[in-house]
């Protein structure tokens, strides 16, 4: 029993010393989210006025005077708590190169050197491809739906009642934060397969025999992360099903390097046999 006893105190050893690690990292990240989010919140209102410039954009396209962009709140605290969501959505924003940083750090030490440098390509190509989801998001996909919805609106005409559209402040921060979360996962595909594709765990040819699941599963998606609106449905599963091509290719690549390694790796061991 002694020595089974000291066998676990041995191996207990480690495993405080990664938790140790595991806390110092987490208190870097949260430091950097606090730190962004302050600065955030010091501007929120400015970045908040940045995100209703899509709808400003949408009410250009109907045709329409983009001073009438008025956004309303109907509780006190409304407002307020608006700012935070943003500051807080912001803070994550400025913080994410950090904490994905430390992340990196604690997990690095525990890979060898050609899976770390394997590793770093896919920790550069993340944010690189969340920040295009959201500027697809911004530029063209928010205005897109915003457009849709002031189509809907009533001028008062002969037999007509006036409606008019008076987005609430949280709700239309919520429908962009929304579609920019959706869109930024959605263009994580090609990450995601690459690394299952390096790590043997699915191939093109799999890939390729699954397409039309990965279509149905598409439009799934769409239906349940974006509004229940048919443009922004259907403009999130045609990105998404592009980027499931892009990810066949991306496997393809990835098997065409691993069979290039292993001829050569055959080749040196033939010449060192004869």
């Amino acid at each position: 029993m002694t020595g089974e006893d000291d066998d676990i105190e041995q191996s207990s050893a480690p495993l405080i010393e990664h938790l140790i690690e595991l806390r110092r990292r987490m208190i870097w990240a949260i430091v950097a989210f606090f730190v962004a989010f302050v600065l955030c919140f010091t501007f929120a209102k400015q970045l908040f006025n940045f995100l209703v410039v899509p709808y400003q954009w949408a009410l250009d396209w109907a045709g329409m005077d983009r001073s009438k962009a008025e956004l309303i709140y109907t509780a006190p605290q409304e407002f307020f708590f608006t700012q935070v969501k943003v500051a807080m959505f912001g803070g994550l924003v400025l913080a994410f190169p950090v904490i994905a940083s430390q992340l990196y750090k604690f997990v690095a030490p525990g890979l060898y050197k050609n899976e770390r440098m394997a590793f770093l390509p896919f920790l550069v190509a993340s944010p690189l491809l969340f920040l295009l989801g959201g500027a697809l998001v911004y530029c063209f996909f928010t205005p897109m739906v915003m457009w849709f919805f002031l189509a809907m609106q009533q001028t008062g005409g002969a037999g007509e009642v006036q409606i008019s559209l008076l987005p609430k402040v949280s709700e239309y921060l919520s429908l962009v934060m929304t579609l920019i979360f959706a869109f930024g996962l959605v263009f994580q595909l090609p990450v995601v397969t690459s690394l299952l594709a390096r790590a043997g765990l699915v191939s093109s040819q799999t890939l390729k025999e699954k397409r039309k699941y990965a279509i149905v599963i598409a439009f799934i998606a769409a239906a349940i992360l974006t509004p229940p609106d048919p443009v922004s449905q259907i403009g999130l599963a045609l990105p998404t099903i592009l980027l499931y091509e892009i990810s066949i290719w991306a496997a393809r690549m990835i098997e065409r390097k691993r069979a290039l390694a292993e001829a050569e790796k055959a080749a040196e061991a033939s010449k060192s046999a004869s």
